[in-house]
């Protein structure tokens, strides 16, 4: 008969609901309890005590968020990692996928540096034209010298002819850069496929 009661007793016992209190030096120095957290404890280190008084925990924010901006910056850390990793097969297989051998890599390099020589010339030729274009303008600007104004549309194209002048000289300076750079690109191309296939 007792059997029945002492088995009820202890799943009570089990099911009791065991109450803490916490506990904190607040920044004024002094020791503040509570069975909820006490607001001068907010931000400070806490002590969770069961009802014996026992430390079960120690609750600490600074900590905390220290923990967890470290486990963010190794998460992203990790998850560059990956991408990266994911970048360079990516690039890989572009690359398998572009060349099926050395040669074929020699020759893009050279259509790709003919294409650019040929751009590198038309910029020069253009230059070239251009400028005689402006020398005929100020040959006509000869006939203004006594004080007369010239027309407008001369000055306009004076002016249209020098922006251009400009802006071909800056197309032909990146052309020729262009060169070190068609290079470059090829030389890695050529090594990273060596690397992947073993050829030579």
């Amino acid at each position: 008969m007792l059997a029945p009661l002492a088995a009820e007793a202890q799943q009570k016992a089990q099911q009791k609901v065991e109450r803490y209190t916490y506990r904190c030096t607040g920044k004024d120095g002094k020791t503040y309890y509570g069975s909820t957290i006490p607001s001068a404890c907010l931000g400070q280190p806490i002590d969770q005590l069961n009802e014996r008084g026992i430390l079960v925990k120690r609750i600490d924010p600074e900590g905390d968020e220290k923990a967890r901006l470290q486990k963010e910056a190794e998460e992203k850390r990790l998850a560059d990692e990956a991408a990266e990793k994911r970048e360079v097969l990516r690039r890989n297989r572009a690359l398998l996928a572009t060349y099926t051998s050395v040669k074929d890599i020699d020759l893009a390099r050279r259509r790709a540096l003919a294409d650019n020589q040929k751009a590198v010339k038309e910029a020069e030729l253009r230059i070239e034209a251009l400028k005689k274009r402006r020398a005929a303008y100020d040959k006509e600007l000869e006939f203004y010298k006594e004080g007369a104004e010239p027309p407008a549309k001369l000055q306009e194209d004076i002016h249209a002819t020098e922006v251009d002048i400009e802006a071909t000289v800056g197309l032909l300076a990146s052309k020729q850069k262009e060169t070190a750079r068609i290079n470059a690109k090829y030389d890695e191309d050529k090594r990273r496929y060596q690397e992947l296939t073993g050829r030579k």
